[in-house]
């Protein structure tokens, strides 16, 4: 069975192929001339004229394309059912053997292309020899439902105003190390753009969303729930290395260029800032997360 992609050369080939590993950059076997390549020409009738424009439109809006060895690898690993196709470049094959056989077995699409290709079907450079088409799926988790089932310590990470995808990415892959598995923010959809999954290198597979759209809500909902809220800031608030973080709390985030605003910087319980010399105005801010999180993790280790 075959698939096609419109690529930079005009319409690619995709196959299905053997999950013998001997088969692995083989070329799908042209037909025969004659009469058994009409056989098997009328047993495989595509007419692309009755493909549904809608239906295809609704599909394509419903998939997306992440990048990466690492983000592929851990996505594979831990949601292989949500992968449409998939491409390669020849040097990442010996490093995905157990995906390709998975596709192979599943009837899953995947094709091997030079990296300028790849730079085409990702959109980026930066692909690392790999690309997925993966359904896209809602790692979120409804804040109230959330609330009910908390654990006695907790660290949640709320984002305000903050949309790069490199910085987001950055800040999912530290969440990660230091087990912190929940990030609330307006837009979930952000965490699983591509470029912010490649960035977080696998990190994006242990992190879930908890969606509002009224972040200083969100943060009365979590104070009733027992949560302390703690602010940061460049400029004011208490040194961090002085100050004893609660083992249960939203840690507060915002975006470089403004900070947290001042309607969400009354909220909190706690204000601390990361002291610093003074040369540079501010952290980038997943830097900043890394320092904070780190301390949290320090202080209360030994309930974790």
């Amino acid at each position: 069975m075959n698939d096609f992609l419109n690529g930079k050369n005009g319409k690619i080939k995709v196959m299905y192929v053997r999950s013998d590993e001997n088969n692995t950059n083989s070329h799908a076997k042209k037909f025969r001339r004659g009469k058994n390549r009409r056989h098997d020409h009328d047993n495989v009738k595509i007419d692309t004229n009755q493909i549904d424009p809608i239906q295809l439109q609704r599909q394509r809006a419903e998939e997306k394309r992440i990048y990466g060895k690492n983000a592929c690898q851990q996505l594979f690993k831990n949601r292989p059912e949500i992968i449409v196709k998939a491409w390669f470049s020849p040097t990442s094959i010996s490093d995905f053997r157990m995906a390709l056989k998975w596709m192979a077995d599943h009837r899953k699409a995947y094709h091997v292309v030079d990296s300028k290709e790849l730079a085409t079907v990702s959109g980026t450079e930066h692909h690392e020899g790999v690309c997925f088409l993966i359904k896209k799926s809602h790692r979120e988790i409804n804040r109230a439902v959330y609330l009910q089932q908390a654990p006695a310590q907790d660290c949640v990470l709320a984002l305000e105003n903050i949309g790069n995808p490199h910085n987001l990415g950055g800040i999912m892959r530290t969440c990660a190390h230091f087990g912190i598995h929940h990030v609330l923010l307006h837009d979930p959809t952000m965490l699983e753009s591509g470029a912010a999954m490649r960035t977080a290198e696998g990190g994006a597979e242990h992190i879930k969303a908890i969606h509002t759209d009224d972040l200083l809500s969100a943060l009365v909902d979590f104070r009733k729930a027992g949560y302390s809220i703690v602010t940061t800031s460049s400029h004011t608030g208490s040194d961090l290395t002085n100050t004893q973080l609660p083992n249960k709390m939203v840690l507060v985030l915002g975006q470089e260029s403004g900070g947290i605003t001042k309607d969400i910087w009354q909220q909190g319980d706690i204000a601390v800032s990361i002291l610093g010399t003074g040369l540079v105005e501010s952290l980038n801010v997943s830097v900043a997360a890394g320092i904070l999180l780190a301390e949290w993790r320090r202080q209360n280790r030994r309930l974790a």
